[in-house]
């Protein structure tokens, strides 16, 4: 028997949650089930290619005058008084360094991948800017910055947020209406704007978060008249490429992955269940859209990556986050083969494992307390501080410290036990019962460098190594020291604890260099340390050397994820201005992003248009499941074609809306108001399609007149609270009134004091 063609549902809006292929080419289909199909009139012939306008946008010429009047008001609501305040603002004390870094070429690390900061780099690069201002401290004035060059870009991104919502909300089958409230609900969202006028990634992010909703409705309404012609594979591949984008922007671009992933999972899931669908065609989809919607954004990303590696080429003050293998891809870090075997006498410079802190490290100042003996500490940069001498502790010493060379050569060890003497000073590396400065526990002492010329040490100067693992491709490293290719721990003889470090800085006293110290519960990654280079007068210099084996593109990426998801969930400090995503719908309080003159800029968004969209969501979710409850009574309501409609379009919107939510719930890290942003876009969208529904049976002029009453409360709203938005003077009675909420924690005895 050959498949039947079943009855289908009433036809909506696919985006991946609607029935699918209410039309179905003949070249689909049997004989017998093409004449089925053409007695229901289900024949793609029937319908045809002309007319059908390419994504699904049937825009009349009247609305692209609308558009562009409404992208004229986004741009003076976005650009006004954009150079002021005229010094650094919030996150710009991040973000406009990296990009200083990007023109010195300088490697750095940050939590974010680099498409925003690089388009940020280029405006200021095009504009002179070259890469001298630090971006030190919040309200600190510009000079010699194309500053408002810089804020233009993101201000921009967020100007063409506004029309791509409206070109969304036509493609879902929204009226024009409809899309004019949600575009200048958009326009005038005073959080939105604070945000896009200053070089911050937020509005890049939303940015590329609409334009990608936009394409992938697109192709949702390609895929649903006809699939793999040109106009499909277009749309697709734009949504790979949008997808690669807003995740090369922030990590927050998985989510918008997950919702078009979501979308996709369900096309195909329907696909499979349709009779109509031999397996090889759905196979052909599911390798188009693993291609489209996969592949093609992980090249995105990498390429991302690949550019940010090529112009971060030289050594900057990321290099400590990285391993010594990264960091000697960059210039001014290589280094000379050297000796890799290690004997009684070498000249050595010794580096930790775990915390890639840098060299250990001593130099002619004392410490303020404990022991008054000279630091030690661990050092990221080369040095002749870094350089020590191996001793055998078991035989007698030059008071000197030099060493009789014309003895037979000893290699270094497990169990031997050795003395460490500093080069430039003299002083033997030491450890007592005596407590370090900052780590002043029971089981931390502290370990300094003691001694004097002509003084041979004494037993606190002792440490035993221990060898932890050498590589597996040179058997002679775990039997003996090898340079670059054995891991070991130094046990202090006489107290048994082990020479130690972490991420703990010590004050300025000690140049905020890593602490080091003797730890007896020490944990085992970081009481490692290897050898890096490596001198004995004795070793031939035919003898064999080594040097570091230097990662490629993929190694190098894969390492810097790596330190950037590190670096990410370590950010669990308190900050002054943080929130938790249980406040972020209800507008509980906002960023106080810079203050000064008696002026500020806060960043809080539109009452209006935050509690309407979060309103418009918790009804979504009500109505869906009261739906759902009938359904089970015995009600048909799915049956209806308006339902369906409304159901797909708020449907997807909700799920946007909430995968770009709830993910933060499960973050331990330091959150703030701005990480709403992408689901806010979901949810003023999903505002704008619960609008449409509960006007649909009004009068266009009834339904025109109600979306001009909540857009002028959005505009007064927006307007009421813009003196913190721009950093304009205000008057105190109007910003006592502008406190609806007593956790909208702005500065108003500071704001107001310039105008009473």
């Amino acid at each position: 028997m050959n498949p039947t063609v079943r009855s289908r549902r009433p036809a909506s809006p696919p985006l991946g949650f609607a029935p699918r292929y209410p039309h179905v080419r003949e070249d689909h289909l049997d004989a017998d089930a093409r004449r089925e199909a053409a007695s229901k009139g289900l024949m793609r012939r029937d319908i045809g290619r002309k007319g059908y306008p390419p994504g699904g946008l049937n825009i009349a010429s009247a609305e692209w005058k609308v558009m562009f009047i409404i992208v004229i008001i986004a741009v003076l609501v976005r650009m006004f008084r954009l150079p002021q305040p005229n010094s650094v603002v919030f996150d710009e004390v991040h973000f406009g360094k990296f990009a200083s870094r990007y023109i010195k070429a300088q490697y750095f690390v940050d939590v974010h991948p680099p498409l925003a900061k690089l388009l940020i780099t280029l405006a200021g690069f095009i504009f002179g800017y070259d890469g001298n201002f630090d971006f030190k401290d919040i309200a600190k004035p510009y000079e010699n910055v194309p500053y408002v060059a810089m804020r233009a870009l993101p201000a921009l991104m967020g100007v063409a947020t506004i029309p791509l919502a409206y070109l969304t909300l036509r493609a879902l089958e929204c009226r024009a209406t409809t899309a004019v409230f949600a575009s200048l609900f958009l326009t005038f969202e005073n959080g939105l704007v604070t945000q896009s006028r200053h070089i911050l990634l937020d509005s890049p992010l939303v940015f590329f978060t609409a334009l990608t909703v936009f394409v992938w409705t697109g192709f949702c309404n390609e895929d649903k008249h006809e699939p793999f012609t040109e106009s499909w594979w277009t749309w697709l591949i734009l949504s790979g490429l949008s997808l690669g984008a807003v995740v090369s922007c922030k990590w927050v671009g998985l989510f918008t992955i997950a919702t078009v992933g979501v979308g996709t999972l369900k096309q195909l899931w329907l696909l499979l269940g349709d009779l109509r669908v031999p397996p090889r065609l759905w196979m052909k989809h599911f390798l188009a859209r693993a291609l489209c919607l996969i592949v093609l954004p992980i090249l995105f990303y990498m390429s991302m990556f690949g550019i940010h590696f090529l112009i971060l080429s030289n050594s900057g003050d990321g290099d400590g986050f990285m391993s010594s293998e990264f960091q000697h891809t960059l210039s001014g870090r290589g280094m000379a083969d050297t000796y890799a075997d290690v004997a009684i006498g070498s000249t050595v410079t010794l580096r930790h494992v775990n915390t890639q802190g840098g060299y250990l490290h001593s130099h002619p100042h004392n410490y303020p307390g404990g022991s008054n003996q000279q630091q030690v500490t661990l050092y990221p940069h080369r040095d002749s501080n870094n350089d020590w001498r191996i001793i055998n502790a078991t035989s007698d010493v030059d008071p000197e410290g030099d060493i009789e060379y014309d003895q037979p050569l000893e290699y270094v060890t497990s169990g031997m036990r050795l003395k460490l003497r500093h080069i430039s000073t003299q002083k033997y590396l030491h450890s007592h019962e005596i407590r370090p400065p900052v780590s002043d526990v029971d089981f931390q002492n502290e370990v300094s460098a003691y001694g004097m010329p002509h003084f041979v040490g004494d037993a606190n100067d002792d440490w035993v190594v221990e060898i932890e693992k050498g590589e597996k491709r040179d058997k002679e490293s775990g039997k003996r020291l090898r340079t670059l290719r054995t891991h070991f721990r130094l046990r202090h003889a006489l107290t048994g604890c082990y020479l130690f470090s972490h991420k703990v800085k010590l004050p300025e006293w000690g140049y905020e260099q890593q602490e080091v110290t003797c730890n007896k519960n020490a944990v085992r990654d970081n009481s490692l340390w290897y050898i890096e280079t490596n001198w004995h007068p004795d070793l031939p210099p035919d003898a064999p050397k080594v040097n570091y084996r230097l990662p490629g593109f993929l190694g190098k990426f894969l390492e810097l994820q790596q330190v950037m998801w590190t670096t990410n969930a370590g950010l669990t400090d308190r900050h002054t201005y943080d929130s938790r995503p249980s406040s972020w719908p209800r507008l509980r309080r906002g960023i106080n992003f810079w203050v000064k003159d008696h002026r500020q800029i806060y960043l809080i968004g539109n009452p209006t248009v935050w509690w309407l969209s979060t309103f418009a969501v918790l009804a979504y979710a009500a109505v869906r499941g009261f739906l759902v409850l009938r359904a089970k009574r015995g009600y048909r309501d799915f049956e209806n074609t308006k339902v369906v409609k409304y159901d797909t379009l708020c449907g997807f919107l909700f799920v946007g809306w909430l995968l770009h939510y709830f993910p933060f719930f499960l973050m331990g890290r330091q959150l703030f108001l701005h990480h709403y942003f992408p689901a806010l876009y979901f949810a003023v969208l999903l505002c704008a399609g619960v609008f449409d529904l509960v006007t649909a049976n009004l009068r266009p002029r009834i339904r025109l007149q109600i979306a001009a009453v909540l857009i002028i409360v959005a505009v007064w709203n927006f307007s009421y609270l813009s003196p913190i938005a721009y950093g304009n003077p205000w008057t105190k009675s109007k910003c006592n009134s502008a406190r609806w909420l007593k956790t909208w924690d702005f500065n108003w005895w500071v704001a107001c004091r310039l105008v009473f």
